[in-house]
């Protein structure tokens, strides 16, 4: 009767994993039943919580059911679930005492908890732990080594995971493509296409896959290089990418528009199919349009993905509002804003209502930009938004409107050396040198530093 009563359970556990309800009704269950259930049953459960929204909840399970109960100690995949839950909440503390349960009980020499334990100290930034924990495992496979490599690669140690990298007994894909990622990340662009190059020329299964096309992306636009990323996509059309993963094609659009060819990005776009167009590629060519001053092609672009059905969301709003700032269509652009409210009630936030503020400001109709600057809510406020006013204040002269925002800048911040000299020359540009010097004096006595200019040239 106990066999079939926890095969029962069993069942109930496999077909409903994936609810959380259900799951706690079963917790519920075993918690009170008088036989201690399985190792089995209780690790489905934390694995349940450990990968789900309530991670706490695999941690709280161990503490008060299993951990008191001297006679369970699990096995290694409870154990890795609970390091997971740690990773998850970013509590190295917790996972240090689990490390030591775990050195307690005789898994400090399997391999598959301590790869977790080196996860998790990598991730939450115990790099010194880290390393003490790989440094001491009589054995490591390839996903230990991946563990390492690519968690220091975006921890931003690039220089000690390439240094891990070069020492690997094997590579796969995810250690070349975690290193070029990790070498974008940390904003060294030539170094992750030097290595992308390099995997170009391997042979066997290391070739660049999709997941590599997109880590190499960012480097390919911070260099600027349009040739380059012609190759990438040539690359990527005779390897199939582009009919494989929508991802690709749309970073692409995105790739070649920041290396100043909108006429590529826009081919790239046109060649997708039109069932494989997904929100993410109509707002990446909105963003084109948008990033190239564009505004009638962005709006017609906007028309024409609500005409296929499609329903923008919040990046596909800033990205029409952005391009009709930077077009001049503000009637447009307050209608958008009117519809995305309205219509697809997204609530705004400080991007939103930048791009509003800057274009009522370009525009010269800086009453309507200050009245939409204190309608943005208390606590999403910030200096970027009276700046911008500010610096079209300086731009037409508006005196009275300069002061009032200064003053309002000034209750945030006080030491920006740049709010200073805007007031001090719109007061020059109406011929007012005293003030405009008075400024310049508080700023002196407040030790203010001006930064100086430079050139790259």
């Amino acid at each position: 009767m106990k066999k079939d009563h926890y095969n029962l359970l069993s069942s109930l556990l496999h077909n409903h994993h994936s609810n959380r309800r259900s799951i706690q009704q079963i917790h519920a269950h075993l918690a009170i039943i008088q036989t201690p259930p399985s190792t089995t049953l209780w690790t489905t459960v934390l694995r349940h919580y450990s990968l789900g929204n309530s991670p706490e909840e695999a941690l709280l399970l161990y503490k008060h059911h299993l951990h008191p109960t001297t006679s369970f100690y699990g096995d290694s995949y409870m154990y890795a679930f609970l390091i997971k839950s740690c990773v998850n909440l970013q509590l190295p503390i917790s996972g240090s005492q689990l490390h030591s349960t775990i050195f307690k009980i005789g898994f400090e020499n399997h391999v598959y908890v301590q790869t977790a334990l080196v996860n998790m100290y990598v991730i939450c930034g115990c790099l010194q732990e880290c390393r003490k924990v790989f440094d001491e495992m009589p054995e490591r496979n390839l996903v230990t080594w991946n563990v390492l490599v690519t968690g220091l690669a975006k921890q931003g140690e690039v220089t000690l995971a390439r240094s891990f990298f070069n020492l690997m007994p094997f590579k796969n894909i995810v250690s070349w493509s975690g290193m070029i990622d990790g070498y974008t990340r940390a904003n060294q662009p030539k170094e992750a296409i030097s290595l992308f190059r390099h995997m170009v020329t391997l042979t066997g299964d290391n070739k660049p896959t999709e997941i590599t096309v997109l880590a190499v992306y960012p480097a390919v636009w911070n260099v600027g290089s349009l040739e380059l990323c012609q190759s990438i996509h040539a690359y990527g059309e005779k390897n199939g990418f582009y009919m494989t993963d929508i991802r690709v094609t749309n970073a692409l659009i995105d790739v070649y528009s920041r290396c100043g060819s909108v006429h590529s990005a826009l081919r790239v776009f046109e060649f997708i199919a039109s069932d494989r167009r997904n929100l993410v590629s109509w707002t990446s060519i909105i963003s084109v349009f948008a990033m190239h001053g564009m505004a009638k092609e962005a709006v017609d672009s906007f028309k024409r993905m609500e005409q296929v059905g499609m329903k923008p969301n919040r990046v596909t709003f800033l990205s029409i509002l952005s391009a009709c700032s930077h077009g001049g269509l503000v009637e447009e652009g307050l209608v958008f804003f009117k519809k995305m409210v309205n219509e697809s009630r997204i609530v705004p936030d400080i991007k939103h209502y930048g791009c509003l503020i800057d274009m009522l400001a370009r525009s010269g109709r800086l009453e309507e930009a200050e009245k939409m600057a204190l309608e943005v809510p208390k606590d999403m406020a910030n200096d970027v938004i009276w700046r911008t006013l500010l610096g079209a204040c300086s731009y037409s002269n508006n005196i009275e409107m300069g002061k009032r925002i200064t003053s309002r800048i000034f209750e945030m911040e006080r030491g920006y050396s740049g709010d200073y000299v805007l007031l001090s020359n719109i007061y020059s540009g109406v011929g007012d040198y005293v003030d405009s010097e008075n400024v310049r004096r508080k700023m002196d006595q407040m030790d203010v530093c001006k930064l100086p200019g430079c050139s790259s040239i």
